[in-house]
């Protein structure tokens, strides 16, 4: 009688397990069907409206304005969102702070000033007369490296700040906005020694926008981010040990201080790629952890995942209504991105400050 009764139990364990399992499944399910929804609009509209049957008859044939355009587009708004997200799940994680993403810890600040330097002391500014693009940077080579360059100089400062000196976690997110103040700086320093076609191709440059990416760009991220998004997912059972406590963590064997080092220069390397090569693009990763973990919890195995898709619909769709909303201008998508995060920085920044 008391193995039967212990079989029941067990079973009932069993089955509210798998309800928890697949409710957070199910999430990540509609978000990736709404995903896949908004991708195929995304395709369809624009200056040039395309019926989905055309749009399926490009694609096949690779030619016209979806396969040229549109496409990479899509792709590259898909990836770079996953990729933002997932760093500041990762970023939220391992500095204990949940106000932690590569915007607000002064990387993308950062990024603006190497591209600056780029645009002025390498000269990979110019300006041309055509109706497409009247300011471009020359040499995206030279302006990405610097960008990259510079935004990882910033998130080493943290890093050593976060490790070295033990502060607290309110002090890692001041020590962003110190670094980010002092890029500015840097950055207002340039623009003011800059003549009027450098000047532009700052602006320009800092305007958060997808259409520069080309195929090239898109492969070299996607290189480079889908084996670290991998690492990521491989060491989730680390992340939900070191978000129990950093005592739990080491007495289930996980070492703290490398999970954190090697996770924030990872997470630090794929979302300084995305910032050089699209310009400033923030609270992404902000934004897309917090609805996920309000969701379905606090466990990475599905945090990750979900922060991915979420991470990708949310910049898809702010690209997709910076394209429509005032047609045929076509707004920066950092400008929707930070409209749709500045606010929720401010709640969290409240509630942490009344905790």
């Amino acid at each position: 009688m008391a193995e039967q009764y212990g079989s029941v139990e067990q079973t009932k364990e069993e089955t509210d397990y798998d309800q928890y399992v697949w409710k957070k499944v199910l999430f990540i399910i509609i978000c990736s069907l709404i995903l896949l929804a908004v991708a195929l609009v995304a395709l369809c509209i624009g200056a040039a409206q395309i019926t989905l049957s055309q749009v399926f008859d490009q694609l096949a044939s690779q030619s016209g304005i979806v396969w040229s355009i549109r496409l990479p587009r899509v792709l590259v708004a898909v990836v770079a969102g996953s990729t933002l997200a997932v760093a500041g799940t990762v970023m939220q994680c391992l500095l204990k702070n949940p106000l932690s993403e590569p915007y607000t810890l002064g990387l993308s600040q950062a990024a603006a000033f190497g591209a600056a330097f780029g645009i002025v002391v390498l000269g990979a500014g110019a300006m041309y007369s055509n109706a497409k693009d009247a300011v471009v940077v020359s040499n995206q080579y030279a302006v990405t490296i610097c960008a990259f360059l510079f935004s990882m100089i910033s998130t080493g400062v943290v890093l050593v700040l976060s490790r070295l000196t033990k502060v607290s976690p309110e002090a890692i997110i001041l020590s962003g906005v110190i670094m980010g103040s002092i890029f500015g700086a840097g950055l207002t320093a340039i623009q003011y020694f800059a003549n009027d076609v450098q000047l532009a191709s700052i602006v320009y440059w800092t305007f958060g926008d997808l259409s520069r990416v080309t195929w090239d760009s898109l492969t070299l991220i996607v290189v480079l981010s889908v084996p670290i998004m991998i690492f990521f997912v491989y060491n989730r059972w680390n992340y939900n040990a070191i978000d129990a406590g950093v005592d739990t963590a080491g007495s289930l064997g996980v070492n703290v201080n490398a999970q954190t080092m090697v996770g924030m220069t990872l997470a630090s390397v794929i979302a300084a790629v995305v910032v050089s090569l699209m310009g400033i693009i923030g609270f992404v990763g902000l934004l897309a952890p917090h609805i996920v973990r309000r969701v379905i919890g606090s466990d990475h195995r599905f945090v990750i995942p979900g922060a991915a898709v979420l991470g990708a619909l949310i910049l898809l769709g702010s690209d997709t209504l910076a394209r429509t909303i005032i047609a045929p201008l076509v707004l920066p998508v950092g400008v929707i991105t930070s409209f749709l995060g500045g606010p929720l920085f401010l709640y969290l920044l409240i509630r942490r400050y009344r905790r």
